[in-house]
């Protein structure tokens, strides 16, 4: 096929890309993303914000699950919605280079549209289409140098993520080409979100609102929907989101060639606590500045400090000297340093109102400075935090992050992601259901039918439905694994 547009380039790879251009490396990176990104979905649905839209969304027909929530059902792009805002809703799911959060947007549509599907798809056509969402994102994301640093303008999940989740269920559906052109044309027109709502319970909805969009698109191309078939040409289309927006073809191509991912060359960010990327380096500093501080001074009172100085990029949302609320207390410098000072970690809990509205963690907020060294890059791959706490009795205890650990550079090991699922899933799904969700993922290249994955991420231990709990072979199905096999 000629490719006379970059356009076509992309709708030509989505369509001809198979599970034979995957690599091992991207299916093992992949496998690590779906996992992380199930847990810390699981966890999101206990939130306040996940409710709100679920309640907004029940008004229609049922026809996908809903991640924890026993005998509920919705349109496939309303169970892509409420899934999409669960992974968001802690700002806890997974950060790429250049910056986005790529996970979130695509796993929810991807598994709310195969469960609609008459011949379900297998572990491997699954993670073809999850790879070919994060593919296009990667993709887009390299068309701007401005994309490269931390975000000022558009919330990248809500301009990239729809892309990415319009190019995933158009592959999952097996759309030709001129199908997944229309699929990206229209999903281009539901993108874009202000960074204006970082910090707010708005924020998980750009995610919500890119799983959902991607998915409609692709609904909607499916029906002979048109629209511009140069939507990545132009200024005006895609272009419209980064000023230096410079796009280049994909390689074509066939069932024999070789394709390099984006994903085989720039790994994941998978982070330790719910917040902010930025406030990993923040943390790591802090806690090895309080480590100092207590080793010198193993008997002293914290409130001996008199000032801290934190060295970080110029970034305005993530710079909240008292935040009130939970959301901008995980997009907040201050409150992150503090708390690691106080607490030697930043965890789950530390969002909770009864850690915020501690007395010392409120008096020490006030003696936190910031500074924003020339040399300190505005990007999740430049960046660093420096620390500097000074005492009442004049001693100064420094420490600075590079990297943290969970950063690209420096990724979780496998026995940590694992951990780090089996905490965030467990709280709402009984041991056997985690462990099942964590055999299927591992087993996802060789399963001829994934349909368990979406069934066990329907079940909460808190509120099982009543012919679910009234089913023993229910039961008995969990813990037999060759029906995996």
């Amino acid at each position: 096929m000629p490719l006379g547009s970059f356009t076509e380039s992309f709708g030509a790879a989505v369509s001809c890309l198979s599970t034979s251009h995957l690599t091992d490396e991207v299916i093992r990176r992949s496998k690590r993303m779906i996992l992380d990104t199930l847990g810390v979905g699981l966890l999101g649905t206990s939130t306040p914000v996940f409710n709100t839209v679920l309640q907004c969304s029940q008004q229609a027909l049922e026809n996908s699950k809903v991640w924890g929530r026993p005998g509920l059902s919705l349109p496939p792009q309303y169970a892509a919605f409420v899934n999409g805002v669960a992974v968001h809703s802690m700002d806890f799911d997974d950060t790429w280079h250049p910056a986005t959060h790529p996970s979130g947007a695509v796993l929810p549509a991807v598994l709310a549209l195969a469960e609609t599907l008459p011949v379900k798809p297998s572990g491997l056509e699954l993670l073809l289409a999850f790879n070919v969402g994060i593919e296009v994102q990667g993709r887009l994301l390299r068309f701007s140098k401005e994309a490269h640093n931390i975000p000022k303008r558009f919330h990248p999940p809500a301009v990239v993520g729809v892309m990415g989740s319009a190019a995933a269920t158009a592959k999952l559906l097996g759309l030709p080409a001129a199908q997944s052109i229309a699929a990206l044309a229209i999903a281009c027109s539901s993108a874009g979100a202000p960074m204006a709502n970082a910090a707010t319970q708005t924020k998980p909805l750009h995610m919500g609102n890119a799983a959902r969009g991607g998915l409609e698109a692709t609904r909607l191309a499916l029906l002979s929907l048109e629209g511009n078939t140069q939507i990545l040409d132009l200024e005006s289309g895609f272009g419209a989101f980064y000023p230096d927006y410079v796009p280049h073809p994909l390689a074509e191509v066939t069932p024999t060639s070789h394709y390099r991912w984006v994903l085989e060359d720039q790994n994941i960010a998978q982070k330790r606590f719910p917040a902010h990327l930025g406030m990993h380096w923040v943390a790591d500093a802090a806690i090895e500045a309080r480590a100092k501080f207590l080793d010198k001074c193993p008997n002293a009172d914290l409130s001996q400090i008199k000032k801290i100085t934190l060295r970080v990029p110029t970034s305005r949302y993530v710079d909240c000297p008292l935040p009130v609320s939970e959301h901008q207390a995980r997009h907040s410098f201050q409150f992150n340093c503090c708390t690691a000072l106080l607490d030697g970690e930043v965890t789950i809990e530390t969002f909770s109102k009864s850690h915020m509205n501690r007395s010392a963690l409120k008096e020490m907020l006030l003696k936190v400075q910031l500074e924003n060294p020339q040399d300190n890059h505005s990007s999740f791959e430049k960046m660093y935090c420096e620390i500097a706490v000074e005492t009442t009795q004049g001693e100064m205890f420094t420490a600075r992050c590079n990297t943290f650990y969970g950063h690209w550079r420096k990724p979780l090991s496998h026995e940590d992601l694992v951990r780090k699922f089996r905490a965030n899933a467990s709280t709402v799904l009984s041991a056997e259901v985690v462990e099942g969700i964590i055999y299927t993922v591992d087993h996802l290249d060789t399963n001829q039918d994934c349909s368990m994955l979406w069934s066990y991420m329907h079940f909460n231990k808190h509120m099982m439905h009543r012919d679910e709990c009234r089913s023993s072979q229910c039961n008995a199905s969990l813990l037999n694994r060759s029906t995996f096999e």
